[in-house]
């Protein structure tokens, strides 16, 4: 497919209630539902005209969906010269950089382009595809609107090495955030496994009987307004959305999370209107990898690299003292 194509169809009575996209997978047999659903939330699928961006939306009769279907991405990521990153350090084995917020590290459906991995091989150069099909260097990642340091290897002994260390945690990772509430005692830890929520395939849950073992060590670094938390959190694992979900199962959701803050904190209605309102508006998780700590694969050189906190977090703290 090398132009945009266009799937137009309208819900006959016998699809009544069923999801959208598990509707467009039966209806569009050469698209799984995978698919589909980058398809949905990057914003392709029209709903009388009108976009529609949530997969789980129940379909009803007479709806005219209209699903547009963009180009197929090339099958490596090719070089971005706009995608900007600030570099910490750089020599030919690795480079260390601060990823803002709002970047997706690497591509995947509904974000094929504009990823931090483009910008990198802008900046690295041709041999820099070569690495790992499309996540080249990528050692380990943040999610999309977490905000701090992150290390990528230049080399392909850079690669194991340092994706060694990860594996068996030799890496001093240390992390900040704002939480809802107070979390006791002020110097803690949060421990039990972390799997695939069942009920919802974009989020992580603690659970008992499967997922990953997983143990994070918070301190509180302030308390602001009596109602939330500044922390600070060293991962001795490194689950998907770790903290956040050791956070949000212990009754202390990260301000501004959009997957594992579903209501308004009962804690808020303490707070000023002024600060409620920052608080409650703020548009992603408080969470930013303030230091990243890790021995250089060729020299054997422990480096530890920090990054101050990201303006909007500042901003936020300064609202909320």
């Amino acid at each position: 497919m090398t132009d945009f194509q266009t799937f137009q169809t309208i819900v006959t009575a016998q699809h009544v209630g069923v999801r959208v996209d598990r509707y467009l997978a039966e209806t569009c047999p050469n698209l799984s539902r995978a698919r589909i659903q980058g398809l949905i939330e990057a914003g392709h699928l029209l709903c009388q005209g009108q976009p529609l961006c949530t997969a789980s939306t129940p379909v009803r009769e007479g709806m005219v969906l209209t699903l547009t279907l963009p180009p197929d991405p090339p099958t490596h990521p090719q070089g971005e010269q706009n995608i900007h990153f600030s570099i910490l350090y750089e020599d030919n084995a690795l480079i260390v950089l601060d990823k803002p917020p709002g970047l997706v590290v690497h591509p995947a459906p509904g974000n094929e382009t504009g990823t931090l991995v483009n910008g990198l091989i802008a900046h690295c150069g041709a041999d820099f595809v070569g690495m790992n099909n499309n996540r080249p260097g990528i050692v380990h990642r943040l999610d999309k609107d977490t905000s701090g340091v992150m290390v990528v290897a230049k080399t392909e002994k850079a690669y194991l090495a340092l994706s060694k260390d990860f594996a068996s945690r030799h890496i001093d990772r240390v992390y900040r955030a704002l939480c809802w509430g107070i979390p006791s005692p002020a110097i803690g830890s949060f421990e039990g496994s972390i799997g695939r929520d069942k009920r919802d395939r974009k989020r992580m849950a603690m659970t008992e009987h499967r997922g990953k073992w997983a143990l994070t060590h918070y301190k509180t670094l302030q308390v602001l307004s009596g109602q939330i938390a500044f922390v600070e959190c060293r991962l001795a694992t490194g689950r998907t959305h770790q903290i956040r979900v050791h956070f949000s199962a212990h009754g202390h959701p990260l301000v501004g999370d959009p997957l594992y803050l579903r209501r308004i904190p009962a804690v808020a209605r303490h707070l000023p209107d002024t600060q409620r309102t920052a608080a409650l508006d703020f548009p992603r998780q408080a969470l930013h990898a303030t230091r990243l700590g890790f021995t250089h694969p060729d020299t054997g050189e422990m480096l530890t690299f920090e990054t101050p906190l990201p303006h909007d977090m500042k901003n936020l703290l300064k609202v909320l003292q």
